[in-house]
């Protein structure tokens, strides 16, 4: 497996692990306040927001000098 296969593998198992800690968050915050699994629509702009801001990061880490 090449370099960029690695890379592309270990973004998608992250992407999905932490996806799946965000759904287990929002199930148990469903549980303990009774009611069904939601996101308000200011929540969902907040969220989107917050991913595009880790993206961000993430890129501005690669995008730095090596020297």
């Amino acid at each position: 497996m090449d370099q960029d296969s690695k890379v592309l593998l270990i973004g998608a198992l992250a992407g999905a692990a932490t996806g799946i800690v965000a759904a287990m968050m929002l199930q148990r915050r469903a549980r303990q306040t009774g009611t069904e699994v939601s996101l308000t629509a200011g929540e969902g702009v907040q969220l989107g927001m917050l991913v595009l801001g880790l993206v961000r990061a993430v890129v501005a880490l690669a995008d730095k000098d090596p020297n």
